[in-house]
């Protein structure tokens, strides 16, 4: 199970306190007569390489009745015997067979066990967390062993903790829901990780010619992933924290990398002669931050990674850590876009926007906020819960549309929308708004042709409404203040509101009904677009269903489209009567999933990629690829909490909307015609 960036308390009754060790996650598999096995995040075994570790378990697990399964930490430690640097484990890593060399210089190693996942034939994952730390306490709690420890947690109040991790140099601290259960290899808010120190991974792409006297190399060329443009961006280098040894060591395994052409994005120029390298290695670094042109300062080389793909390495964002009295400690820019070619312009607008969110909500009165551009727009009530399970307020959902702007404006920009307004958040009343009028200036809002019956547009010029236009950021916002939680654009553009720029299939599950078997229904729905060589982008809904968007060809009008969608949606419930449906009585679809193909009319709306939902898990519409419908996914793990670090880490999925080709019509009537005789 893995953590989130994600903003957390320190003082919070549902929530576990722990500290982040700097070290190497490992599951540690023991069994009463003596078998042990240490594996890596990744599946990489680990036994041989800290065999101490493996020996002083085996020891312990004579004790035992029944084989046990654990998750912990294997960390160095300094001469006092307390947890130490990732960078003191880096003698041990690369090892890959038979037991370490026997050297004073060796460091000491530890294990430090946080949760347990089976004890005897008994499977803990489903378990919460509590309970799970309770047994974790009866069988590991003493082990007779230096080498095997359980790690601190604290139930409630983390300060103190936090306090300690500040004193003693500590990466962070993990919050952890206190009923939480163990979601193997899924990354969720369940589990929040709160960094104090700037640490994490970056690809190596290069190094430098050594200056003067240096061997080997005089600084790596590093960088991280952008899932936009699939290259290097390019943070910095760094020539400090390494011994001769190491240097020499890293230059073997760099050589056979060795290639012509740079790996990064841009172009860059270096002091001395640089050499690219295949982007393969993986560097751990420290440094005292991110500059404004998304450089590294003080970066300073701690050791090499064989735990972490450099094709999963991303620029992290470390959280805000809120204190009980609503005051607020920061260690990093907020999250930016994710394009490297205008992260400098926007991420500093950006943070001092979200800090000035901060400040009106934490003087619990309305405020002013002075956009990015210059222009202001008032805001109030933002202390005001929105969402009362998770105790997230309006000036969290600002705060989410702040950070997810470059991606869900353009998903509505020049597109009508209808407002579905949560004065008091989801759990009071609503209403729907069309019609607006009295906005501030700098708020788009068009006159746009109502629709009438059915539908259709009245032929009527004046039969028009003043009606807000998505597309800049303060028309977001502005929406935001008015307690719109979503974001419900029209399907058409205001300057051709008759043509349909792309359909979309609703798929709707009766209560009781799995998710899985909505992900059923959108594969066979993929199926039926392949057919038709047709491009279907899938988005979960943000509450229990999903959506699947099949972009048109130009100047396409709303009947065409809704013709195309009906055909597709009975075809798949014909093909699988037992999952699907296309009943529009909810007693006649029974435990099945709706296939509507009926919001596909003019004025008709559907939450928008990246909209906030008014869902009680706070969910969000979330993109997907057509990898993660095939292997599943909970739709739970996308939330406004979780969505600012997916998109930055997938980036924009969305986009393939707008850049395929429209299906071809002209093909769904021969397809029609087939699936029917083939009833």
């Amino acid at each position: 199970m893995l953590a989130s960036l994600i903003e957390a308390p320190l003082d919070d009754p549902s929530l576990v306190y722990e500290p982040k060790y700097d070290g190497i996650r490992a599951i540690a598999e023991v069994d009463p007569k003596g078998r042990v096995r240490l594996w890596s995040r990744l599946g990489n075994e680990k036994t041989h390489q800290f065999p101490e570790i493996a020996n002083a378990l085996a020891t312990w697990a004579k004790r035992l009745k029944a084989p046990v399964i654990l998750d912990g930490e294997i960390v160095a430690l300094d001469d006092n015997g307390e947890p130490s640097g990732f960078q003191q484990l880096q003698g041990r890593i690369h090892l890959s067979e038979g037991p370490a060399p026997s050297r004073p210089s060796r460091p000491t190693v530890a294990f430090i066990a946080f949760d347990i996942l089976r004890d005897g034939r008994t499977d803990l994952r489903d378990r919460p967390l509590t309970e799970r730390r309770k047994v974790l306490e009866r069988v590991f709690g003493k082990t007779g062993s230096p080498l095997l420890r359980i790690s601190t947690a604290v139930r409630g109040d983390g300060r103190a903790l936090y306090k300690e991790a500040l004193e003693r140099g500590w990466e962070g601290l993990i919050a952890k829901h206190a009923d939480s259960q163990y979601k193997s290899g899924k990354r969720t808010p369940d589990w929040r990780k709160l960094k104090i120190v700037h640490e994490q991974e970056f690809v190596i792409g290069g190094w430098t010619e050594p200056r003067q006297t240096r061997a080997y190399f005089g600084a790596l060329l590093l960088g991280v992933y952008d899932p936009d443009r699939k290259c290097l961006v390019y943070a910095g280098h760094t020539g400090t924290g390494f011994n001769e040894k190491e240097l020499a060591r890293v230059m073997k395994l760099l050589k056979p990398l060795e290639i012509d052409e740079s790996p990064f994005c841009e172009r860059i120029k270096t002091n001395e002669r640089a050499h690219w390298v295949r982007p393969e290695l993986v560097a751990q670094i420290k440094f005292t931050e991110w500059t404004a042109d998304g450089k590294l300062r003080h970066p300073v080389y701690l050791g090499l990674r064989d735990d972490k793909r450099a094709e999963e390495v991303r620029r992290e964002e470390a959280p805000r850590v809120r204190a009980k009295n609503g005051a607020r400690r920061t260690n990093s820019v907020e999250p930016r876009t994710n394009s490297a070619a205008t992260r400098t312009k926007s991420v500093e607008p950006i943070t001092t926007l979200i800090q000035q969110l901060r400040a009106i909500e934490d003087s619990r009165r309305d405020g002013v906020l002075t956009l990015p551009d210059g222009d202001t727009l008032k805001v109030t009530n933002l202390h005001k819960v929105f969402w009362p399970k998770q105790k997230l307020t309006k000036g969290d959902l600002f705060r989410y549309y702040a950070r997810v702007a470059p991606f869900v404006l353009p998903a509505v920009q020049d597109r009508p929308l209808v407002m579905k307004r949560y004065p008091n958040g989801i759990t009071g009343q609503w209403f729907y708004q069309h019609r607006i009028e009295n906005v501030p200036p700098g708020v788009r809002v068009e006159l746009v042709r109502e629709a009438g019956p059915g539908g259709r547009g009245h032929r009527s010029q004046d039969a028009k409404r003043p009606q807000i236009v998505g597309g800049n950021l303060k028309t977001l916002l502005y929406t935001t203040q008015l307690a719109a939680i979503s974001q419900d654009p029209w399907f058409s553009r205001v300057q051709h509101p008759e043509f349909a720029d792309y359909v979309a299939l609703d798929l709707d599950p009766s209560e009781n009904v799995p998710f899985a078997r909505v992900l059923d229904v959108a594969r066979w729905i993929r199926e039926e677009l392949d057919t038709l060589g047709a491009t279907g982008v899938p988005k979960t809904s943000g509450a229990s269903g999903m959506h699947v968007y099949i972009p048109l060809p130009p100047e396409t009008p709303y009947d065409a489209g809704l013709l195309f969608c009906q055909i597709i949606a009975t075809v798949v419930a014909q093909k699988h009567p037992k999952v699907a449906t296309v009943e529009r009585s909810v007693k006649a679809r029974g435990p099945r999933v709706y296939v509507d193909y009926l919001q596909n009319i003019l004025g008709k709306t559907l939450a928008t990629a990246y909209s906030a939902r008014a869902s009680d898990y706070a969910g969000v519409s979330a993109p997907l690829t057509w990898k993660e419908v095939e292997a599943g996914i909970d739709p739970h793990d996308f939330t406004i909490q979780t969505m600012p670090a997916r998109a930055e880490q997938v980036g924009d999925l969305w986009a393939a909307l707008r850049k395929s080709k429209g299906v071809d019509l002209s093909k769904v009537a021969r397809y029609a015609e087939r699936a029917g005789k083939g009833r």
